[in-house]
């Protein structure tokens, strides 16, 4: 896979909806009881199928049985399964796709003391998944590795390339100067506990490595502590998680000590995740790697709970970076071109228990760390359900990434490509039976949730066997050289021809004489001039030797100062970073307050806008209110005028009314004096008849008759010229109603009529009656009248029924029905116009 820019870590370019995705591999592995008497409540039924039993005391279901569940898993380890049977299924693939520059995140999943470090990191003897990755990785590129420091990290999760010459520099410095914290080398003894972890017979390696590309392997350890980020490698004057104590159980303070800082997560150009300012060494072994890993093991979080006596109180997360780069076309040096390097990385992550705090009692800190942890486990959960619900039902909801820094880290897993595998830890004893269930439906649910398939990297059009065809033209080069006798690695045969020439020759003699005083001392002669020459050269040699020597320790002098100015100006430098970082880190925080700050301004400006709407809202009800008081006034002065009016007319009218009654009770009195008179009249004739001659015996009075119908049919009731009105007043009830307050009184006599008259009747004997009983009618009805005219009704009714059997005698015949119909009526509750109808009726 070819990755663009500079070698940073690839971000996968936007692909087509028709993507090949795969689901995250969920395993199970069951870890053994401890003691044998213990209540299992897990069972293996297949190579990928558990099912879980509810214990004995649990609460049974409504019915009283208990429901036994069944989860499903790409596979399940039992309790019988050894550490490299797990590593073959689970991580050896991942270590494959490491080496073909894919991503791939491995974590383990569970209840606190399931044996999630275990299956991790292991112990000696039964070494876990990350012992076994690294000497996998280590034995495939192990002849293939680049030299150290070719490869460098940017501090912004990418990789650069430097030449030979500013490597064997960074590689010198390293060396010389022990002051600087040196990365563990390989030659160093390993760390005990780490000697024995791997049994050389269960060493594996990777068949399909490229062998025309170097590659160099960085390593980073963090952990994840209270949802806070922390370097693990990272150089401290002492441990900072276990601080030392003295003896009056005092912590020693020292001035001088920093604690470590939180780190915090960035995004690179391709829009991953990593963590910023973390410590990222390269390693050339296992060994080496352990070290370092075992390093970082030492200062992570770990306390004694009721439920594990070593239990992690963060989240590790352990990175291992794979940089390669491909070989030239003479298979000597690293291609340089960055565009060509290809980064790909493993994270092995040991994820913290979730425990139930009623069960571990904890208390203070460790309160805290539970309540931390369960809500990073809580956080992934609902991230894999959006995922999954995304995923099935097409919606596109917001996955809370960044509720957490655990899923903030790996969301470009699940967003981008890579391989995600999770390991799901089971303890089976009968106490863990609900947390157990809950992390089964968690692994169910995971499994639904499809990540991108990764792709196969690209071929870089170079000829492959490039290293072989190199390493063969040395060794074919050198076999030559030892076959022709010359020096593989000696001096130049043509400096010596040269330096023998140089030289005086020596004469031509032959001794045959042993007493030959010529050419033996001619012999003497020469050598001792060769000897001298020699001496010459030697004392030559030995002064350009030593003027070489001197230039030399000059040239060291000078590089050394120059090293050490470089070194002054790099923690310069460094520190200038330190105030960038520092003074960024300022910015940030000033701008996440100004954010802040304009977040209060725009809730305090709505707040402001809300309280002026509500104001004006307010104003225009006071406003309406006024005016509708105003027209209320209007209105009530309106009314009153109208009342005024009113009083005057009904004012008028009633003096109208009573002059008419008076000038009709005039009439009635001059009638009744009438009446009088004719009485008188009647009544001094028949003293006359009486007293006088001729008066013929009485007659006896006649018994007055009944009235009937007939005779009221025939015989024309007697009615005054003029009705007698009745004066009165009417006022306003407290109950809204209307009252009449009689000011005439007219006093009526009731007479039985089948009782003989005390006085004597003058006349035909029926006028005088029929004339009473038609007044006596007559005044019921202008009585009854006068009340409903008068807007009087409820009262009306009251009296009418109330009188009404006093004067039902006085009434003839016709008239007793008529006031029957009307009685009914009234008390039926009819309106008042019908009433007034039947009255008017009646009165006709």
């Amino acid at each position: 896979m070819q990755r663009a820019g500079k070698g940073k870590t690839p971000r996968r370019p936007k692909k087509p909806s028709n993507i090949e995705k795969d689901p995250v591999g969920v395993y199970c592995r069951i870890r053994p009881l401890s003691g044998e008497d213990e209540e299992c409540c897990v069972e293996m039924i297949s190579s990928s199928t558990i099912q879980l039993h509810a214990p004995d005391g649990l609460k049974a279901n409504r019915n009283g049985e208990y429901k036994e569940m069944q989860y499903s898993f790409k596979k399940v380890f039992g309790i019988k399964t050894t550490q490299t049977e797990l590593f073959e299924d689970v991580a050896k693939p991942l270590i494959e796709d490491l080496i073909h520059c894919k991503n791939g995140l491995l974590f383990t999943y569970g209840v606190t003391g399931s044996g999630k470090t275990y299956t991790m990191t292991g112990s000696p003897g039964e070494g876990g998944l990350l012992p076994r990755s690294l000497d996998m990785l280590f034995n495939s590129i192990g002849p293939f590795q680049a030299k150290r420091y070719v490869f460098k990290p940017d501090d912004k999760n990418g990789i650069e390339i430097q030449n030979q010459v500013d490597a064997l520099l960074e590689r010198q410095k390293r060396d010389s100067q022990a002051s600087v914290p040196k990365t563990p080398s390989s030659r160093q003894k390993a760390d005990p506990e780490f000697a024995d972890m791997i049994n050389p017979d269960e060493a594996c390696k990777s068949e399909s490595v490229d062998e025309d590309c170097c590659y160099s392997v960085f390593v980073s350890y963090i952990e994840i502590y209270n949802n806070y980020v922390y370097d693990l490698l990272e150089d401290a004057p002492f441990d900072p998680i276990r601080p030392k104590w003295l003896d009056g159980n005092t912590p020693v303070r020292n001035k001088d000590f920093i604690p470590p800082q939180s780190k915090i997560l960035r995004e690179d150009q391709n829009h991953n995740m990593y963590v910023a300012g973390c410590t990222e060494l390269e390693v050339k072994s296992k060994e080496e790697a352990f070290e370092v890993f075992w390093k970082g093991q030492k200062k992570r979080r770990i306390a004694n709970t009721q439920l594990n006596r070593e239990s992690s109180r963060s989240h590790s997360v352990f990175t291992v970076k794979l940089a390669q780069a491909p070989l030239d076309a003479d298979g000597d040096y690293i291609l340089q071109d960055k565009s060509q390097v290809n980064v790909s990385q493993l994270c092995l992550v040991d994820l913290a228990g979730s425990e139930r705090t009623n069960r571990t009692r904890a208390e203070g800190s460790r309160l805290r760390e539970a309540g931390n942890i369960n809500q990073s486990l809580m956080t992934l959960r609902t991230c894999m359900e959006v995922l999954r619900e995304n995923q099935m039902f097409g919606t596109n909801r917001m996955v809370p990434y960044r509720d957490s820094k655990v899923t903030h880290l790996f969301k470009n897993y699940f967003d981008g490509e890579g391989k995600v595998r999770m390991i799901v830890c089971v303890n089976p004893k009968a106490e863990d039976y609900e947390e157990t269930l809950l992390v089964m439906r968690f692994a169910e649910m995971t499994q639904e949730v499809e990540v991108a398939r990764p792709v196969d990297r690209p071929i870089y059009g170079l000829v492959p066997g490039r290293r072989q065809r190199n390493q063969a033209f040395k060794d074919e080069l050198s076999r030559r050289l030892e076959e022709r006798g010359g020096p593989v690695n000696g001096e130049d045969p043509v400096l010596l021809n040269q330096l023998i020439e140089s030289l005086p020759p020596l004469p031509p003699c032959e001794l045959s004489d042993p007493s030959d005083d010529q050419t033996l001392p001619r012999m003497i002669e020469v050598l001792e001039r060769r000897h001298r020459i020699r001496q010459m050269i030697t004392e030559q040699f030995n002064q350009t030797a030593n003027a070489m020597k001197s230039m030399l320790q000059q040239f060291d002098s000078q590089i050394h100062s120059k090293e050490t100015v470089l070194f002054d100006q790099r923690s310069k430098l460094g520190e200038k970073d330190k105030v960038i970082i520092n003074q960024k880190t300022e910015i940030e925080r000033l701008e996440k307050k100004s954010k802040t700050l304009e977040y209060k301004i725009d809730i305090l400006q709505k707040t402001t806008e809300m309280y002026e709407q509500d104001k004006r809202s307010l104003q225009q009800e006071l406003e309406s209110r006024e005016q509708r008081l105003q027209k209320e006034l209007a209105e009530r002065r309106r009314m009153e005028q109208r009342m005024q009016g009113m009083v005057t007319d009904t004012k008028m009218k009633w003096e109208k009314e009573c002059e008419r009654r008076v000038n009709a009770k005039q009439l009635e009195m001059q009638n009744k004096l009438w009446v009088k008179d004719e009485k008188l009249k009647q009544l001094k004739a028949i003293v006359t008849e009486n007293g006088g001659p001729g008066s013929g015996p009485t007659e006896p009075p006649v018994k007055p008759d009944r009235p009937s119908r007939e005779r009221d049919r025939h015989v024309a009731q007697k009615r005054s010229a003029s009705p007698t009105p009745l004066s009165g007043n009417v006022f306003k009830t407290r109950g809204g109603g209307q009252a009449v307050q009689f000011t005439d009184i007219e006093t009526l006599k009731q007479e039985c009529p089948t009782a003989p008259s005390r006085k004597r009747r003058s006349g035909s004997g029926e006028g005088p009656t029929d004339f009473n009983e038609n007044r006596v009618c007559l005044f019921s009805l202008k009585f009854l009248y006068i009340l409903l005219h008068n807007h009087i009704f409820h009262n009306t009714c009251t009296i009418f029924s109330f009188i009404f059997p006093i004067i039902y005698n006085f009434f003839p015949f016709r008239l007793q029905w008529q006031t029957q119909v009307l009685l009914k009526a009234i008390r039926s509750k009819q309106n008042k116009a019908q009433i007034l109808r039947l009255c008017c009726l009646s009165k006709s």
